[in-house]
């Protein structure tokens, strides 16, 4: 029996994995109340979520707490809580439609292949998909931001366009790491 099974399933990594899930329609549900713009409790809970991405991962390695469960969790959980904002801050026409659109095809086209590809060779994340998370994280919790509540009209737009430049960094690097994981599929499959 490996180590990996004998690591229980409620460990601190995964509590926080759950936790995570849980924050999502809360996020969802603070967003969408009336007066949300001029809130900052949507992109608390936002960033409490995207804490707990990076504290969940750190402690699992740390203390040997990886399990199965938590591998596929922490990947549902992290697509849900990034997805969740893309579709509020479109609906709400913050973001263009179009910008998620490609965002959430390229999120579910790449882990459907990555899932099918895993049976052949895990194919791990590249540095480009690091890029595009972590630019896109910063992006949207930027955009969640109620800038004009605390600053000057122009030092509020001006933030805005920076937090729209960390999307279009993000877009940027989600279509170029997209070729490279469809490359590095025909590679694997063409080695077999």
């Amino acid at each position: 029996m490996s180590a990996q099974n004998q690591v229980s399933v409620f460990n601190i990594a995964n509590v926080l994995t759950i936790v995570r899930l849980i924050l999502i329609p809360i996020f969802i549900w603070l967003y969408l109340q009336p007066g949300s713009d001029d809130s900052w409790a949507p992109w608390a809970v936002f960033a409490i979520a995207a804490i707990t991405d990076q504290l969940d991962g750190h402690l699992a390695r740390k203390h040997n707490l990886i399990t199965d469960f938590g591998k596929l969790a922490d990947s549902i959980a992290d697509k849900a809580l990034i997805i969740s904002a893309l579709l509020v801050l479109s609906w709400d026409g913050t973001l263009w439609w179009w910008v998620t659109i490609v965002f959430i095809v390229r999120e579910l086209g790449i882990t459907l292949m990555r899932m099918f590809m895993v049976k052949k060779k895990v194919m791990a994340a590249g540095m480009g998909g690091k890029i595009k998370m972590v630019a896109q994280s910063f992006g949207i919790a930027g955009l969640l931001i109620p800038w004009h509540t605390f600053l000057p009209s122009m030092v509020a737009t001006g933030f805005l366009w920076a937090c729209y430049a960390l999307i279009a960094i993000a877009l940027f690097f989600a279509i170029t790491s997209a070729v490279e994981y469809i490359r590095e599929a025909i590679r694997i499959s063409r080695d077999d």
